[in-house]
């Protein structure tokens, strides 16, 4: 894969704070939810989130 330059770095990191941050707050909304099937649209969520997340950081290796 080509060498990423200074803006696509930069981007790609501000990407991955994004998905890391929409995962915590998917999780944390997930333990305050009663409805089982709104706690688990959450949890799903959170983890779609967490996964491209991981697909992100897969290009800084």
């Amino acid at each position: 894969m080509a060498q990423l330059n200074q803006l696509e770095l930069q981007n790609l990191r501000h990407l991955i704070g994004s998905h890391e941050t929409a995962y915590q707050k998917l999780q944390a909304y997930a333990q305050q939810a009663s409805d089982p099937q709104i706690k688990q649209i959450f949890q799903q969520s959170a983890q779609e989130a967490q996964n491209t997340k991981q697909k992100l950081m897969s290009f800084l290796q």
